[in-house]
């Protein structure tokens, strides 16, 4: 039976005996010169990225075509990115999309995705990033119901394509009256004019481009989109989880000046994201298939990353965003192996306790993985720490921490010395790497406005730190498996569109 989403036909094996389905032979392999060369243009585009880069480095940035297109150290850094992550859809595409009756097409549309994408983060003309950031949708919507033989990919396509639809009236809606109050039709005209903004518009327009970054990202309640793409090809979820969905944190970081006016707003952005981050993390718990495991996971780091600019961090969601592409995409594009759906394992299956010395490791780790991470990225001068929205940041990166930690040491499958002395050590490594990539994405981007602008405490802040708090002690106690009303409820948010869903053995097949 065909896999959801495979975008591949069938094999030419002979049905078994009694099996009405009618299986179609496999199609020859594609000889269109489409997919060799968009790969190859992709991959010239990487390499002409990692030279802007590398320019921006040594020589500085903040050339481009006036009034159209402005060249920026976050244009240089998702240049590299997005062409790198469309380098490698297109390359795994080649063979896996191999047979599929509308190939040139899915390369056509990968392609146009990745120029978009470009458009998009060196736009200067409000009118072009408007553009661009519809396009973008359009393609992303056209991917999802690329297998056009299923009525579940249409109805999931036509799904997105709605909620991509509304971000861009959210987009317009904020940043139309922008341009009239400032008069400025360029980004860097209107940001350097946004002091002049009457406040009852700047707030209006603050929220509706957090409306529409949010919808894009998958953010609740927006979500229903992601979760309900899963009839897309394979490489097209994979573009769509490690790249799309980031366009939240870019757009954010983008128009940061206009975010961070308002102390309050921010601190709503940073409920909305933790928010989801936390019902994220708590839906994948419940998930039993692989691809809903991922979208739930998506989900949670969209928040996580959202959550960051509120806390003024926006080059820490930048880097949290290049991150997370990085492994998410592997993830996607590794699924193909490991796709099943099992029920629930019994708590403790496959995990060991070690009792206190457990406890003890993971608490010090975690605590060394705060302080590393405060030392190396400035928030730790001497002994003093400042209290401001970068503690709550580094609060949560000590539960990562400590969650990441107990994690470990719990598989049975590894040796206890090994728990013991191997694991502080491979956390912290990873903290530390995590800390320079924050440096160095921050440096990249000390050219653009309002990058790293740590925010007062807020009473929602310390919410925040109590939430987070408390959903660690809930999943350390199982509450989440022994709560059949939360499980229920947890598993009836996860759900996807009714109509994008395959029921039937047949609708499996090719038509």
């Amino acid at each position: 039976m065909a896999r959801a989403g495979s975008g591949r036909n069938m094999s030419s094996k002979p049905s078994p005996p009694g099996d009405a389905t009618a299986q179609r032979s496999e199609r020859p392999p594609s000889s269109s010169l489409v997919p060799r060369v968009s790969t190859w243009t992709v991959w010239a585009l990487f390499l002409a990225s990692v030279g802007v880069l590398a320019v921006a480095v040594w020589r500085g940035v903040g050339w481009g075509v006036a009034g159209i297109l402005h060249i920026d150290g976050l244009t240089a850094v998702m240049w590299v990115v997005v062409t790198f992550f469309s380098g490698i859809v297109h390359s795994y595409s080649r063979r896996y999309m191999d047979g599929d009756r509308y190939i040139d097409r899915f390369f056509g549309k990968v392609f146009a995705f990745t120029v978009v994408v470009g458009v998009l983060v060196a736009a200067d003309h409000v009118a072009v990033f408007v553009a661009a950031w519809l396009a973008m949708g359009l393609a992303m919507a056209s991917l999802i119901g690329h297998v056009r033989d299923w009525e579940q990919a249409r109805a999931a396509g036509r799904l997105a394509r709605r909620y991509f639809l509304g971000s861009s009236l959210l987009l317009v809606g904020a940043l139309a009256p922008l341009v009239w109050m400032t008069d400025a039709t360029t980004i860097t005209g209107l940001l350097a004019a946004f002091d002049t903004v009457p406040r009852t518009v700047a707030i209006a327009a603050a929220g509706g481009i957090f409306l529409a970054a949010i919808v894009q990202s998958a953010l609740l309640p927006f979500h229903g989109w992601l979760l309900s793409s899963m009839t897309a090809p394979t490489p097209a979820s994979a573009l769509m989880h490690a790249g799309f969905v980031n366009a939240g944190g870019v757009l954010l970081t983008r128009f940061a000046p206009v975010i961070a006016d308002e102390l309050v707003f921010m601190s709503v952005v940073v409920l909305v994201g933790a928010t989801s981050a936390l019902l994220g993390q708590a839906m994948l718990l419940v998930q039993t298939d692989i691809k809903q495991k991922l979208g739930s996971s998506t989900l949670a780091q969209m928040g996580f990353m959202i959550m960051q600019c509120g806390l003024g961090f926006f080059a820490a969601a930048i880097a949290h965003l290049i991150l997370h592409g990085c492994y998410k995409a592997y993830l996607f594009l590794a699924s193909g192996a490991t796709v099943e759906q099992t029920t629930p394992k019994k708590s403790g299956h496959g995990h060991t306790s070690l009792g206190f010395p457990s406890l003890a490791i993971s608490l010090l780790t975690a605590i060394g993985g705060g302080v590393l991470f405060m030392a190396l990225t400035g928030k730790l001068a001497g002994l003093t720490v400042t209290l401001d929205s970068g503690i709550v940041l580094t609060l949560v990166v000590v539960l990562t921490t400590l969650t990441a930690a107990r994690d470990i040491l719990h598989q049975a499958s590894l040796p206890t010395a090994v728990r013991f002395v191997g694991v502080p050590l491979v956390v912290l490594v990873a903290i530390g790497s995590y800390a320079v990539l924050f440096n160095a994405i921050s440096g990249m981007l000390s050219g653009v406005p309002m990058t790293q602008t740590p925010t007062e405490l807020t009473a929602i802040h310390y919410l925040v730190v109590a939430l987070f708090a408390g959903a660690y002690l809930a999943v350390e106690l199982g509450y989440h498996r022994s709560s059949e009303r939360l499980y229920v409820a947890l598993l009836n948010l996860s759900q996807p569109d009714s109509e994008t869903v395959l029921t039937n053995k047949e609708d499996y097949h090719d038509v």
